[in-house]
């Protein structure tokens, strides 16, 4: 998690600067402060503009009506906000006021808390009742939650006292407050799209599939696209980690592109490396006389730690192949 700190008195920057050394984070202060103590920001709204899209973290030391003023204008929603935690100047009460469970704000207040020797004041309805958190599990789990209505849903069933179930294609153990079995709603650990193991089926997707993809010179990111699309078809797309390929692609604009758009890193192979690959491949003579080796898009998924799930799709000079790593 990278983060940043803010202070804004003397007292405050320097539980600033102890907070920051132990976090790794920076330290902002007020120009008058900077020498000694940090870095000088010119203005609270402009530090804060440039730190909201940056930084997973923001540390407010100082007044909490402070740091909610500061915030105001970026808040979007608690899936892509950064966690924001608000701490008064003596270290006694660690307030986290922004993504408490996806951002993280609620373990950094504990943290923090741990640091001052103050009390993190966390307030979100499942902490304080003890029970199951779906984003928080997920976060930890590196999952994506699919449906944001049915993630509200679990928590409000939780709270209601109805059960929840449990469902994972990967063996997870059926976390404390969820039942295995039948339930009106539960959630769903898979890799799959449609229809679940419950009426209303809460979807996680770990991330852990990996498109291998093979193309022509000069082939565009929609092509790409429209290729991979049809692969995936019955998968979750945003349970995707990585794309693989030979190492001859590793400048193609068209898959550069695509990879780009949807930050997934690219890993590539070369020929001897594709071809030391362990597992049954579709082999081309036309991809072996152009490449090397008899098959591209099959052979990198493996090679970047996946077992093949789909094997070699073809479209319009795009060949995609969709693997799965191992989930817990």
């Amino acid at each position: 998690m990278t983060a940043a700190v803010i202070a804004f008195t003397r007292r405050g920057a320097a539980l600033g600067k102890q907070l920051a050394e132990a976090l790794g984070a920076t330290l902002h202060v007020p120009p008058r402060f900077a020498p000694a103590l940090g870095t000088a920001y010119d203005s609270l709204a402009g530090w804060t503009a440039r730190m909201w899209d940056t930084k997973d973290a923001l540390i407010f030391v100082g007044a909490a009506g402070i740091a909610v003023r500061a915030i105001a204008p970026h808040v979007r929603d608690k899936f892509t906000d950064p966690a924001v935690v608000s701490v008064d100047e003596r270290g006694q009460f660690v307030i986290p006021l922004l993504s408490g469970h996806v951002g993280g704000a609620n373990q950094l207040a504990v943290k923090v808390a741990a640091l001052t020797g103050g009390q993190a004041a966390v307030s979100t309805a499942t902490d304080v009742n003890g029970l199951f958190a779906v984003d928080l599990w997920a976060r930890e789990h590196n999952m994506v939650i699919t449906h944001r209505g049915l993630a509200k849903e679990v928590s409000a069933a939780l709270l209601e006292g109805e059960p929840v179930g449990f469902a994972s294609d990967f063996g997870h153990t059926c976390p404390a407050g969820l039942t295995q079995g039948p339930a009106e709603i539960g959630v769903w650990v898979t890799w799959k799209t449609g229809d679940g193991p419950f009426p209303r089926a809460l979807r996680l997707a770990p991330r852990g599939l990996i498109l291998g993809i093979g193309c022509r010179r000069g082939t565009e990111e929609a092509a790409i696209q429209a290729a991979v699309e049809e692969a995936l078809a019955g998968y979750e797309p945003a349970a995707v980690e990585r794309v693989a390929t030979i190492d001859l692609k590793e400048n193609e604009p068209g898959l550069l592109a695509f990879c780009a758009a949807r930050e997934l890193p690219l890993s590539v192979y070369s020929p001897e490396e594709l071809a030391a690959a362990e597992g049954s491949f579709t082999p081309s003579a036309f991809v072996q006389e152009v490449t090397g080796v008899d098959n591209v898009c099959e052979r990198a998924a493996v090679c970047a730690g996946g077992t093949i799930l789909v094997p070699k799709r073809a479209k319009n000079g795009v060949t995609v192949a969709v693997a799965g790593r191992d989930i817990v």
